[in-house]
């Protein structure tokens, strides 16, 4: 008879590989959860209702489009450099300032009237948070103007200013990328 001396290393092979494969689906769930998500807010609306609604959205924007325009006034913008790699030029950010602000908007039909009766609403945000947002309905007009007032800004970075113009069966929308420097 002969003696089989040689040692079989399968068992602690297996054992080794659950080990692997739990402590690589543990790490796994553990930096899925500690990054939050947050839910895109564009056209002012939850992600779902505007997937859901998106035809309908961009019908009226453009119907809106062919009768209005909207234009923000009176702000400073910052002069930013192009980037030099990219073919699509970057428009120049509002530039906004610590503690209160104040937007004005301007809506007006393509013969350059100045439209008084829609309904205006306007949120300040983030593009990757919705900690910060701020949301005005009902804003008035004061002067021939959609006047905001009283924005409270607190903390520098990238925000975006939305502008939401709605009149009859049409909708508008404006967003305008804005920076609080440190």
């Amino acid at each position: 008879m002969a003696k089989n001396n040689e040692k079989t290393y399968w068992p602690h092979m297996i054992v080794g590989f659950l080990i692997v494969g739990f402590t690589l689906s543990y790490w796994t769930v553990k930096s899925a959860t500690s990054m939050p998500v947050q839910e895109s807010n564009q056209y002012m609306l939850k992600y779902q209702t505007a997937d859901i609604n998106i035809n309908q959205i961009t019908e009226r924007k453009m119907a809106f489009d062919k009768i209005y325009t909207i234009n923000i006034v009176n702000v400073e913008t910052m002069v930013m450099t192009d980037n030099i790699n990219s073919n699509r030029p970057q428009p120049n950010p509002v530039k906004l300032s610590q503690g209160l602000n104040t937007f004005s908007y301007e809506v007006v039909k393509k013969d350059g009237t100045n439209v008084s009766d829609i309904n205006a609403t306007f949120l300040l945000t983030q593009p990757h948070s919705r900690r910060e947002d701020q949301f005005f309905t009902n804003v008035p007009y004061v002067d021939g103007k959609y006047k905001i007032k009283d924005v409270n800004i607190s903390k520098a970075g990238r925000y975006t200013l939305q502008f939401r113009a709605e009149i009859a069966d049409v909708m508008g929308y404006s967003a305008i990328a804005a920076y609080l420097k440190p």
